[in-house]
């Protein structure tokens, strides 16, 4: 794998945020049933076509061919809020998706959101340790098989925010990051960890993120998103709307 960033990676325009869901659906069900020798270890983004892509996946012909017992999933940010709040990304995507399909309880780590927030980002970190197997990412051996991500109108992608510490963490897998233009303190996967995958894929539908793109897929070193690399295949998925640039 010789590895893409947001300017190399390929670029897939489709009509809409539901004909980007339904794509995503079947591309990820091949994915993790294509994988032998070790679990499926995706990173979920929350966001409205990642919904429609979990409500997707739910419905009775993916639910029953989707490989359940075999993945493990983690999510990419989380909001430090309780799961009984509407914002929290595990609890979208458990009414979309995990309450729906025969996923193992284990098989399903949701970013703790109580106490500490820097405690809890370690935590999180050592659950992705455990099914790693390793406490340090080692070139060539991916941490995820998939990372979704989304793009906000600032240039954030996963909780990795303009102007925080967080941009310049090399080291941790998992920290926190308190945005000084969006409500919460969050949990995020950093970029090291996001480059340690086979698959990251940007999901875009909607006229409001075409600025963001056009700034991002040129590489503007002020766009958080810009800095996203990864050891395998970069996607982005967009729909028309957004692709106009």
């Amino acid at each position: 794998m010789g590895g893409h960033d947001v300017k190399t990676g390929e670029m897939i325009v489709l009509a809409d945020g539901e004909a980007i869901a339904r794509y995503m659906a079947g591309w990820l069900t091949e994915q993790a049933l294509a994988k032998t020798g070790g679990p499926f270890v995706v990173a979920l983004s929350g966001g409205s076509t990642p919904k429609r892509l979990y409500e997707i996946l739910a419905s009775p012909d993916y639910a029953a061919r989707f490989p359940w017992d075999r993945t493990q999933f983690f999510f990419g940010d989380e909001r430090f809020v309780p799961e009984s709040d509407p914002a929290n990304n595990y609890t979208m995507t458990r009414q979309a998706l995990l309450s729906h399909v025969p996923v193992p309880a284990a098989n399903v780590h949701p970013m703790p959101t109580q106490g500490d927030p820097a405690a809890a980002a370690a935590q999180y970190q050592a659950e992705l340790q455990a099914v790693y197997g390793a406490d340090t990412l080692q070139a060539g051996r991916p941490l995820f098989d998939v990372v979704l991500l989304g793009l906000g109108d600032n240039g954030h992608t996963a909780s990795l925010f303009p102007r925080t510490p967080v941009l310049k963490e090399r080291t941790l897998w998992v920290s926190t990051c308190v945005p000084d233009d969006a409500p919460h303190t969050r949990l995020t996967l950093t970029y090291p960890a996001i480059h340690s995958s086979r698959h990251v894929v940007f999901m875009l539908a909607g006229a409001g993120k075409k600025e963001a793109f056009a700034k991002v897929r040129a590489g503007d070193p002020g766009e958080p998103a810009s800095h996203i690399t990864t050891e395998g295949e970069l996607v982005w998925l967009l729909d028309k709307a957004a692709a106009e640039a």
